[in-house]
């Protein structure tokens, strides 16, 4: 169910973002362990399950967007589209998350590379690890909240906006 609110927006917001956060940390934990290619699959796990998680929490999964007012189905849509936002509302696959993380494409190799350096590699790999999650855990949560918040306000009954006040004259808009 989309939210109701923008308290309620923003809130959600916030509770992702501490999600994000902590699939970073287990991203970082990941990337310290000398095993080549653990981490990458640990990332693509991780957001796996972050994404739909998301998605989830501001009432944009496929299942949720379905039962919507076809109006507001189209505002979700358009929003997503024009963010350039796959993963909303969709079905997350590993195949989109790759497509996901090719855009952070040289932090995953560089990440990768200084592994071999001992001790200093790995603190790196994992910094470098926590910073792509967070980039794009975060950029997904900021995604959904804009969407979430275009299809709050299509909900919402049209009103006079104010566009500008002057000492001799108001101006405003009508629906």
């Amino acid at each position: 169910m989309l939210p109701q609110t923008l308290e309620q927006l923003d809130a959600l917001r916030d509770e992702c973002k501490a999600m994000v956060t902590k699939r970073a940390g287990l991203s970082a934990g990941a990337a310290v362990l000398p095993i080549p290619g653990l981490d990458l699959g640990a990332d693509i796990a991780l957001l796996v399950e972050l994404i739909p998680a998301i998605n989830q929490k501001f009432g944009l999964a496929p299942e949720q967007i379905e039962g919507l007012d076809p109006k507001i189905k189209r505002v979700i849509l358009i929003g997503a589209t024009s963010l350039g936002n796959r993963m909303i509302g969709k079905w997350v696959t590993q195949q989109l998350v790759m497509q996901t993380l090719k855009r952070v494409g040289i932090r995953v190799t560089t990440k990768t590379v200084a592994k071999f350096v001992p001790i200093l590699g790995q603190a790196l790999a994992a910094s470098i690890s926590f910073g792509a999650m967070k980039l794009l855990g975060n950029a997904h949560v900021e995604d959904c909240y804009k969407v979430a918040r275009q299809a709050l306000l299509a909900q919402q009954p049209e009103q006079i906006r104010v566009i500008e006040v002057t000492p001799d004259m108001v101006e405003i808009a009508l629906p």
